[in-house]
C-alpha cells in the first residue's frame, strides 16, 4: 500500500514536471520574445534619459555662452561709453564746473568774480608794492587763479560729501530690492530722505527717468555730474544688469562693500601720508617765517627787497620757486585712489 502510494506520488510530479517543461518549450519564444522587447525599451528609456540629459548640458552651455557674450557685448559698449564719458570729462567747461561744485552761477557771475579779483588784487598790490609790473603779475594770477581755485576746492568738498553718504544711499537700494520695492521706487526714496549732494544727484536721476530715459540711462548721468570711480561703478553694475539680468541686490551688496573697502584703504592712506604732509607744510611756510623774524629783527635788511626794483624780481621769483616746490611737493604727497 505504500509503495503504491509512493509510486502515484513520484508519477504526479514527473507529470507535473513535464507538463512544465512541455509549456516551456511551447511558451519559450513569447518569454524571449517580451524579455527582448523589455530590454529593448529599457535600452530606449536610458538612451532618451542620456539624450534629454545632453540636450539640457548643451543648452546650459549654449545658455551660459550667450550670456557669456551677452555681458561681454556689455562690457565693451560700456568701455566705449567710458572712453566717451572721459574724454568729455577731463577738460571741462566752467559751467560743469560750478554745476559740480553745487554753485548756482553762471559763466557771467565767474568772469565777474574773476574780474573783481583781479581788480581788488591790483589795487591792494598797487598800495603796498607799487611796482606797476609785479602788481600787474599778482592781478593776473589772482583774477585767473583764485576763483578757479575755489571752485575746485568747493567742488572737492562736494565730491567727499557725496562719497560718505553713497554707500549708505547703496545699502537702503539693497534692503528696498531684497524686500520686494522695484528699483525706481528705491531711487525715488534717496531722492526725497538722503543727505545732500546724494539726494540732489538722484533727484536728477529720477528727474531724467521722468523724461523718458531708461534706469541705466539716466544713471549714467551720475557720472557726469560727480566724476567719480565709485558713480562709476554703481552705472556700470546697473548696466551689466539691465542688458544681461542677474541678482541686482546681491551685485549692489558687493558694490556697497567696495565702496566701504575703498573709503576704509582711503582713510589709511591720509593716516601713513598724514606726516609727509605735516613735513611739508612745514618746509613751505619756513621761509617765510625766517623771513618774518628777520624783518622783525633788522628791518632795513629786509626793506632792500621791496624798496629796489632787483629787490621785488627777486621776491616775484622766490614765491614762483617756492609754489613750484609745494606743488611737487603736493603731487608726491596726494595719492589718486
Amino acid at each position: 500500500m505504500t509503495g503504491s502510494l509512493l509510486n502515484i506520488v513520484l508519477l504526479m510530479v514527473l507529470s507535473s514536471v513535464a507538463a512544465g517543461g512541455l509549456a516551456y518549450a511551447l511558451l519559450y519564444s513569447r518569454i524571449d520574445a517580451e524579455r527582448n522587447a523589455e530590454s529593448r525599451l529599457s535600452h530606449y528609456k536610458r538612451a532618451e534619459t542620456d539624450a534629454q540629459a545632453k540636450r539640457a548640458a548643451r543648452d546650459r552651455v549654449q545658455e551660459a555662452a550667450k550670456r557669456r557674450r551677452t555681458i561681454q557685448s556689455s562690457l565693451k559698449e560700456i568701455e566705449a561709453k567710458q572712453k566717451e564719458r572721459d574724454r568729455h570729462t577731463t577738460k571741462l567747461p566752467i559751467e560743469r564746473l560750478l554745476a559740480q561744485a553745487g554753485l548756482n552761477f553762471s559763466r557771467r557771475d565767474f568772469i565777474l568774480f574773476s574780474v573783481v579779483s583781479g581788480l581788488a588784487t591790483a589795487f591792494i598790490g598797487v598800495l603796498f608794492i607799487g611796482s606797476l609790473p609785479v602788481v600787474l603779475c599778482l592781478a593776473i594770477i589772482v583774477g585767473l587763479g583764485l576763483p578757479r581755485w575755489t571752485i575746485q576746492m568747493l567742488r572737492k568738498r562736494r565730491q567727499k560729501q557725496f562719497l560718505n553718504e553713497f554707500a549708505n544711499a547703496v545699502d537702503v537700494i539693497v534692503r528696498g530690492v531684497r524686500s520686494g520695492l522695484p528699483l525706481n521706487d528705491c531711487l525715488r526714496m534717496i531722492a526725497s530722505d538722503a543727505p545732500e549732494p546724494v539726494r540732489s544727484e538722484f533727484r536728477k536721476i529720477v528727474e531724467a527717468q521722468q523724461m523718458g530715459l531708461s534706469t541705466a540711462d539716466a544713471v549714467e548721468r551720475l557720472y557726469h555730474d560727480m566724476p567719480l570711480a565709485e558713480a562709476n561703478f554703481f552705472s556700470i553694475v546697473l548696466a551689466i544688469q539691465s542688458q544681461a539680468g542677474g541678482n541686482l541686490s546681491e551685485a549692489l551688496n558687493n558694490l556697497s562693500r567696495v565702496l566701504r573697502d575703498r573709503k576704509k584703504m582711503k582713510g589709511k592712506i591720509q593716516s601713513m601720508s598724514m606726516e609727509a604732509k605735516s613735513s611739508g607744510i612745514i618746509i613751505g611756510s619756513l621761509p617765510m617765517i625766517v623771513a618774518g623774524l628777520v624783518y622783525l629783527t633788522t628791518p632795513d635788511y629786509m626793506l632792500i627787497l621791496f624798496d629796489t626794483n632787483t629787490g621785488k624780481l627777486i621776491i616775484l621769483a622766490a614765491l614762483v620757486w617756492m609754489s613750484l616746490g609745494v606743488f611737487i611737493m603736493r603731487k608726491m604727497i596726494n595719492f589718486d585712489f
